[in-house]
Formats: C-alpha cells, structure tokens, sequence
C-alpha cells in the first residue's frame, strides 16, 4: 500500500494538468474491467486528479484480492496495474485435526478456493488455538508451510502440534453446608478427575476452558432450583502447574435458606385476559418450595396464553418480593401485551420441489389472521410430521407494529427411492425386494409405493397410492392392490385382493377413516387335517373403521408427542369370514435434551387386539407375534398359540410393549442408537396363555437407500421349541 502510494506522488509532477484519454486495468483475473470501472470515479476527458487516483487505489485495496497496485500514464493513457494474490488450492492439517476433514473449513475460517492471505492465515493459526483450548489442550504449536505451484495458487500446509490437557485433581468448593460436592460435580462442565478417571464412565478431570465461565450460573441455577434465592457463587479460581498440567479449581459459595413461595401476582399492563386464566396450571404453588425451573416453564405458559389473543410481542416480566426473615418471596409476572399483530403474509422458500400449496396447507396461520403462538408451533410439527423435510424453521419478521409476515424455511429430504436389495431372515432364508416408491410424489404431497418380495416362502406384489389431502382438502382417499404367496410354518396361503378407503382430519391431530376390503383367499398344502387349518378358497369381505391420533413433531425421529390409532374391522358382508378385530396402537416420546443437555429420546410403544369370532375365523387372520413391531429376539410371526400337533394356530387375544432410549451414535451420518426391552403376550382364550420378553439394540440410520433398521436381539425368557431371532433389519417404516 505504501508503495503504491509513494508511486502515485512521484507521478504527481508528470501527469498534472494533463487530460484523461483512456482508462485501462491490467492483471485482472477475479474483478472484471466493467466493474473495475465503475469503481474508478476516473472518466475519459477529465483532467488526472492524484487524490481520485488513490481513493481508486485504495478501494481495490479493501477488496483483498491484491498484493500489489501501481498506476502508470502514457499519453494520457491511464493503466492501473495488479498483483493479484495467488489462491488456494488446497489446504491440509497435520496432526492435531487431520480426521475432521468435514469440519476444517468451519474450524479455520479459510477454504480451498479462498484468496491467499497471510493475515487470514494467522487467524487460522490462532483459531486451531483457540479450537485446542476449548477441547482442553494448551501449549499447542501451530507452523504453516506454503508451497508455489506452477499454476500460480498456492497450498498451504498447517503443522499441529497438539499440547497438553489440563488435569483438575483437585475440586473444592468452600461453604458448602446442605449439600457436598458430588451434589454440584452433576451440574458443571468441570469437574474433578475420578480415581479411574482412564476408563469410560468415569470423569476424566479434562479442563473445558470454554465452559469455565458458565460454570457460576450453572452452581447458582442447581441452587434456585432448590429456593435458595439468596444464594451467592463466586467467579472459579483455577491455578494451573504448567509443569505437570494438574490444577486446582476453587469456588465460594454462600447458601443462605430455601424459600418458599407466599403467593402469585399478576399485573397486566392492560386487561386483555382474566388473571385466574392466567393462574391456571402454573408449576409454582403456594406454600411450597422455590424452584426456577418451574418458573420458566410458567413464565412460557403465560405468554403462550397472551401470544395465543394475538399479542406476538407480548413482555412477561417475573420479579421476587423477598421476605428475609421469613424465608418467603411472592412471585410476582408483569405483563406487557403490546398490540394484536396480525399475519401480513407468509412466504415459503427452500422448497425445490415441494408444490409450495402443499406445505402452505400444514401451516395453520394464512394472511390476515390474528397471531397466534400455539398455531405457529403446531405449524411446524405439522409440516415435520409429513416426512417430507429434514429440518422446518418458522420464522418471524416484524413488518409494522400490527403485522408481521411468517418465513416458512424447509430443507426437503428425499422422499423417492428406487430399491433392490436383499436380506437374509431366520425363517425365511435369503430374500430379495424391490420397490419403487415416493412420499410425496411430484412434489404434490401424495404417497404411491410398488414393491416385491421374493424368498424361498414368500411372493409378494403390492401397489399403493395414498392422498392426504384430496384437493387439499381435509379428506383423504387410499387405494391398495395387491397379491401374494406365503408359505407359513404349518400351511400356504394365496392372497390377492385389495382395499380403497376415505379419511376425514376430524381435529388438528384426530382423524378418521373407513374402508373397505375384499380379498380372495387360498389355503393349500396343509401338514395336518384340523378344524384350524381347512383347506379351500374362501373370500373376505369387510369393513374397517379408525381413528388416528397424531400430535409428534417429527415424521421418522419424534421428540415429543402421542401417536396412537384404534381400528374395527367387521368381516361378513357378503363374504366368508365373519369376525370382528378390534386392534389399537399406541406410542409416546419425550425428549430430555431440554432438561439434561443430550439428546436422549425416551419411547413406549403398546399394541392390542381382539378378536370375536362371529361364524368363520381363518386361521391367517389370527395374531401372530414376534419380531420387529412386537417382541424383538423372537422370528417374526413365531409367538402364536398351537394345537395339539404343534402347528401355530393363532390367538385371539394379544398385548405387546416395548420400552426404548434413543442416544445419537454417529451424528454426522444421522445414526442413532436405540436400546430396548420388549415384552408380550398372546392367547386364545386368555391375554396370558404365552408371555416372552426380549432386549437388545438397534442402529437406526438414514442411508442413502432410506430410513434403515438393524436390531440385534437377543430372547430373554425363551422356551423349548421357540424360534428365536438374533438380527433383522427394515427399511423404510418410522422408528
């Protein structure tokens, strides 16, 4: 810079008073000389002025792309001369950070194609630091080795030399009186190193530098939390050994008394709401202990209440009115409602092929509407619970202060899949499927599969179309086709036929539906003679009610919510059979990231049926189970009731659970861990005539091929003549 400066006022003697003939640029390669000029407030036919001369300079300066500018006259010629800097072609990390190739951009602040810069590159340095640090590693040494490549970039090569963890040995903390310190160790970041602080499971004492600063309010919240409004905790005293790395960690504490809770005040700016609607359902009673948690949670309650009249920006104020001497505070919640602000628009983007009717139809919130919080939250689980996007954001932008307009941002995922694979199952032998198959089929939100099984018991064909929203409507319409050939354990079945159905959302999560079934149905190659087993063609003819319950807030990995559905299917109008299968299913999650900072996902499933035999119950149309869906150890369909001769005949009555914890496993490839303990039941006269229990552990991963399963089980309480399963894996079903 200041050589090009220097340049400019030697020139200063030659080219005053001269006229501007042409203004040329050489040595551009990123800026293009149109844009280059209009950068310049140099025109032909002006007389040279030095000062526009180095402002020019100097804005080319600030767009970092130069090493180096000079500016020359050749009758009346103006050339602005450029030394671009080189870029870079590639950058590599030795040592220290050399397997998170995925992250370095991210990490450094520079990546390949990025204009070589030596003052970006101590950024970077410092930032490999400071990335150190944070992981607990001081002293690291970084050196950058830059090499010129003939084609004029540059690579550039950083060589770490990771330092040393510090090791907390020693943690006190002075004033403790009601509680010690494996009481506060449970909520700070840094915590002293266990005995066996080696082994997994155990504290390793790892300084985390970057949460030292958090670690106060976390001591001060765990008090709260206990009503110790009076509580005090000093800033950390750590004194370090740069010799060994051991350290010391100190923090006074002063606790004072619990308080309890005298009473609840709301003021309300204005009268928008009556104060016991505000009152109702509040964590924090009268008469008992303070706990901040608590007041958190009411504190959303609250406003929820007021967002949901329509005052979006609405202000809740808590404050304490502490009484010292007698332990007590009333707990008092300002509430500042703002205006009502209505909906001036929603926009939609992010959806590449999603129709934008399709999600606009899941958002409950359309222009003109008042604001409400509840709709907006319901709005993006909604969408989440189509399958059709990775990630919803709602966002909301404030056009005046009675209108605000709703970003709808989605990232889709893929939704289609062109399958042909293969498995292998204990029963079944090596089986091969293919299938076709798109959720939301030309972007219009409609659901259509084709798909076959083969294997040494089993042909299968199935085609499948499900619309949602008829018209985007509130009714929906399904049509099924399919047909097949099972060899079971005692008896084959031939089975074509198919189903079309109506559903009506009834609620914002209740929906309803009724279809009708009719198959044609063949039982062949049966072991032994038996009133269960009867050989023939017989049809079906049925009808099948159902309600559905759906609240999740995500299609294939929920983290709150009830899904639960109830079906009666009568059999006997006009056909065969004649029954009725009462069958219903049930499933609630509950995410405890908000509460312990991992996320872990808790789930229970239930599954029941029953079944009155009204004249004629084909043995296929009895319950059967065991594999994934019911009791994971056991081959799928095993658990059955048997006749004398052994054969599974089916039962009439069943019950099956499953209790499971959902941990991440490999974030960045979207693998989860599940844990699980299965227990079921099935009879024919009774629930319990045969119980079984399994555990073990499934991968549930979004492959490239679909959402896939693989469950590696094992019996827990298995019996002579059971058919246990180790592995089995799906692809495709919701986990």
């Amino acid at each position: 810079m200041k050589k090009s400066i220097w340049i400019v006022l030697i020139c200063s003697l030659i080219l005053s008073a001269k006229t501007i003939k042409d203004i040329k640029f050489d040595g551009l390669v990123h800026l293009s000389p149109d844009i280059a000029k209009e950068m310049v407030d140099i025109k032909p036919n002006q007389e040279i002025d030095i000062e526009k001369i180095d402002k020019a300079i100097k804005k080319f300066y600030q767009m970092g792309y130069f090493k180096d500018i000079w500016v020359t006259e050749e009758n009346g010629v103006i050339t602005f001369h450029f030394k671009e800097k080189p870029l870079i072609s590639k950058i590599d990390v030795i040592g220290y950070l050399e397997n998170k190739k995925d992250e370095l951009p991210s990490i450094l602040g520079i990546k390949k194609g990025d204009i070589y810069d030596e003052e970006r590159i101590e950024e970077a340095k410092e930032k490999i630091i400071q990335h150190a640090k944070e992981e607990g590693y001081y002293d690291t040494v970084v050196e950058v080795d830059t090499k010129n490549l003939p084609n004029g970039s540059v690579e550039v090569d950083f060589l770490v030399n990771k330092g040393e963890n510090i090791i907390i040995r020693k943690l006190k903390i002075c004033g403790l009186k009601t509680f010690d310190k494996d009481d506060i160790e449970k909520v700070v970041a840094n915590r002293e190193r266990d005995f066996l602080g080696w082994m997994w499971g155990f504290n390793d004492g790892k300084l985390k530098i970057d949460q030292l600063k958090y670690d106060p309010d976390r001591i001060k919240d765990f008090y709260m939390r206990k009503g110790y409004l009076d509580a005090f905790v000093s800033n950390p005293f750590l004194k370090v050994d740069f010799n060994t790395y051991n350290a010391k960690l100190l923090y006074h504490v002063k606790e004072g008394k619990p308080y309890k809770v005298k009473d609840i005040e709301i003021v309300l700016a204005k009268p928008v709401i009556k104060k016991e609607k505000l009152l109702e359902g509040l964590k924090l009673k009268k008469g008992k202990v303070f706990n901040i948690e608590k007041l958190r949670k009411d504190l959303q309650k609250i406003k929820e209440k007021v967002a949901n009249l329509g005052y979006a920006y609405v202000r809740v104020i808590p404050d304490f009115i502490k009484n010292k001497k007698e332990h007590s505070a009333i707990i008092k919640y300002t509430i500042i409602p703002g205006k009502k602000v209505y909906i001036n628009d929603v926009i939609i983007s992010g959806n590449q092929r999603t129709l934008d009717r399709v999600i606009r139809r899941e958002v409950y919130l359309a222009p003109g509407d008042i604001y409400n919080l509840t709709d907006l939250k319901d709005s993006k689980n909604a969408l989440k619970r189509t399958g059709f996007f990775e990630d919803v954001k709602i966002e909301e932008r404030r056009v005046s202060e009675d209108k605000m307009d709703l970003l709808v941002k989605v990232k889709e995922m893929p939704t289609g899949s062109l399958m042909i694979g293969g498995g292998y199952g204990s029963y079944e032998g090596f089986m091969l499927n293919g299938s076709v198959s798109d959720k939301n089929f030309l972007g219009s939100g409609i659901n259509t599969s084709l798909s076959m099984d083969l294997s040494s018991k089993t042909t299968r064909f199935d085609l499948g179309i499900y619309n949602p929203r008829v018209f985007d409507s509130d009714y929906s319409l399904s049509l099924n086709l399919y047909n097949s050939e099972y060899e079971a354990y005692d008896y084959t079945q031939k089975r074509k036929g198919g189903s079309i159905g109506v559903g009506k959302k009834l609620t914002r999560f209740l929906s309803g539906s009724l279809s009708y079934v009719y198959e044609q149905n063949e039982l062949s190659d049966v072991t032994f003679d038996s009133i269960y087993f009867p050989e023939g063609e017989y049809t079906k003819s049925a009808a099948v009610v159902g309600l559905s319950w759906d609240n999740t807030d995500d299609y294939y990995i929920p983290r709150s919510g009830i899904a639960s559905s109830a079906s009666v299917e009568y059999a006997g109008i006009g056909g065969d059979d004649e029954y009725i299968k009462t069958y219903a299913k049930f499933a609630y999650y509950y995410g405890l990231e908000d509460l312990i900072d991992y996320d872990l996902i808790l789930r229970y499933k239930a599954r029941a049926g029953y079944i009155t035999d009204e004249g004629y119950l084909p043995v296929n149309e009895k319950f059967y189970i065991g594999g994934i869906g019911s009791v994971r150890g056991y081959s799928s369909g095993s658990l059955s009731p048997e006749d004398s001769e052994g054969r599974l005949i089916g039962g009439k009555k069943t019950f099956s659970n499953s209790f499971e914890a959902n941990i991440p496993l490999i974030p960045s490839a979207k693998m989860r861990l599940t844990l699980f303990y299965d227990f079921g039941m099935i009879g024919d006269d009774s629930f319990t005539d045969i119980k079984r229990s399994g555990t073990g552990a499934a991968i549930e991963w979004f492959s490239p091929m679909g959402p896939l399963q693989l469950v590696f089980s094992t019996p827990l309480d298995s019996k002579s003549g059971d058919r246990t399963s180790n592995f089995e894996f799906s692809i495709g079903r919701k986990f």
